[in-house]
C-alpha cells in the first residue's frame, strides 16, 4: 500500500476499519433524561479544571438510536455534568456506555467521548419508560418515568439537548507520559425535535468498579424528560491545552 493511500484512511485495520469515515446522522434518537441533584464534593472530584460548577446536578440519559448513518441502531447511556467554561454554560461528559463497537472507538477517536462498552436499554413496560444500563451480567442502573404523562415545550427540549458539550481528549504518547491532553467542545446541530415530554420520575445508581455510577449518588430527583428527535453532532474543537507551556 502507497503512502499516499495510507493517509487516506482515518482507522485502523487499514483493509477493515473499524468505522466508516462519515459524519453521521441520527434519525429518531430517543432520549430518556433524568436529573438528580448529588454529593457536591463527589462531583468535584471529578469534574476538571478549569470547568466550574454551579449546582451539585448530574443528568442521568439513555439514548436509543433508530437509526445512525454508517452505525445502524445501537442503545447509549451515561452522566452529563451541567458546567460552565469561560461563562458558557454547557455539560461535561463523565461517562458512557455503548452496545455498538463502531460507535465507540469513532467517538474516542475522532471525537473525544469518553465511550466504553455496555448494555444499555430503553422500552416502555406497563405506564413507564424504563432505562436500564447493565455491565457485563450486573445492573449498575435503572431509571423509570411515568410514559408520556405531560407534554414538555419543544422549545425546551431543544434547549436541554443542544447546551454546548466538553469532554477531554487524551491521547498517550510511546513512553506513556501525554501526548494530547485537550479540554474540547461540541454541540448538536440540524435538531427536529419531534416529540417531548415530561413526567414522575426515579432513579437507582449500583456499585460497580468498573462501572462508577453511583461514585455520583442520586439525593434527589430533580426532573426528568422524554425526547424524540433527529440531529447532527457537530465536530469537537479544542478550548483548553493542559499541556500548553509543558513542551519545548
Amino acid at each position: 500500500m502507497k503512502q499516499q493511500e495510507v493517509l487516506r484512511h482515518v482507522t485502523t485495520p487499514l483493509t477493515n476499519p473499524a468505522y466508516a469515515p462519515v459524519v453521521p446522522r441520527f434519525t429518531n434518537r430517543e432520549y430518556l433524561n433524568i436529573v438528580y441533584r448529588t454529593d457536591a464534593d463527589a462531583l468535584r472530584a471529578v469534574v476538571p479544571e478549569p470547568l466550574e460548577i454551579d449546582e451539585p446536578l448530574v443528568r442521568f440519559e439513555v439514548m436509543k438510536m433508530g437509526d445512525v448513518s454508517a452505525y445502524g441502531p445501537y442503545t447509549e447511556s451515561g452522566q452529563a455534568i451541567p458546567v460552565s467554561f469561560e461563562g458558557e454554560r454547557g455539560e461535561y461528559l463523565h461517562a458512557m456506555y455503548l452496545d455498538n463497537f463502531p460507535a465507540t472507538a469513532s467517538g474516542r477517536e475522532i471525537s473525544a467521548y469518553p465511550k466504553t462498552i455496555g448494555s444499555p436499554k430503553l422500552f416502555a413496560e406497563n405506564g413507564a419508560l424504563v432505562g436500564t444500563l447493565d455491565y457485563g451480567s450486573q445492573r449498575v442502573a435503572t431509571a423509570t418515568m411515568g410514559y408520556k404523562h405531560h407534554r414538555l415545550d419543544v422549545r425546551e427540549a431543544e434547549a436541554q439537548i443542544t447546551v454546548p458539550t466538553f469532554m477531554l481528549k487524551t491521547i498517550p504518547d510511546y513512553d506513556g507520559s501525554p501526548r494530547i491532553f485537550e479540554l474540547v467542545r461540541t454541540e448538536i446541530t440540524d435538531v427536529v425535535v419531534k416529540e417531548a415530554w415530561t413526567g414522575p420520575a426515579r432513579l437507582q445508581l449500583f456499585q460497580h468498579v468498573l462501572a462508577p455510577l453511583a461514585d455520583l449518588p442520586v439525593l434527589e430527583v430533580v426532573s426528568a424528560s422524554h425526547i424524540l428527535t433527529d440531529l447532527t453532532l457537530a465536530p469537537v474543537k479544542p478550548v483548553f491545552d493542559y499541556l500548553k507551556g509543558a513542551r519545548s
